[in-house]
């Protein structure tokens, strides 16, 4: 089975997801999505597998979400996942992939549904 994780070692739920495909014997291939962030087919393949929106996924308690206007309702799905792009540390983490499906590690039991 092949398995990605979008992943911030700086975060603690990205952290314990990556521990918990590993205990389950899952060496994922890891993205650090910080230093190389999802194209925009791949961001939106993702949240295509999420049903989600893009601002759904977005963690709009950054300050850089207020900074850049992000706030704006009139945005449309396209402007924010350009913008999910430009500032990767505005997406949602992490991300794991697997069996053509995908879901967000909080908690990071939420990923068990798709292995």
């Amino acid at each position: 089975m092949s398995v990605k994780i979008y992943h911030n070692p700086r975060c603690s739920k990205s952290r314990e997801t990556l521990k918990l495909l590993e205990e389950k014997g899952i060496q994922p291939d890891v993205v650090e999505y910080l230093k190389h962030p999802p194209t925009t087919e791949e961001l939106t393949d993702i949240l295509n597998k999420l049903g989600l929106q893009p601002r759904q996924l977005m963690r709009t308690q950054e300050t850089e979400y207020k900074e850049n206007g992000l706030d704006d309702k009139s945005l449309s799905g396209a402007e924010l996942i350009a913008a999910m792009i430009r500032i990767p540390k505005l997406i949602e983490r992490p991300i794991v992939l697997a069996n053509g499906k995908a879901a967000v590690g909080r908690p990071p039991e939420n990923i068990l549904n798709i292995l």
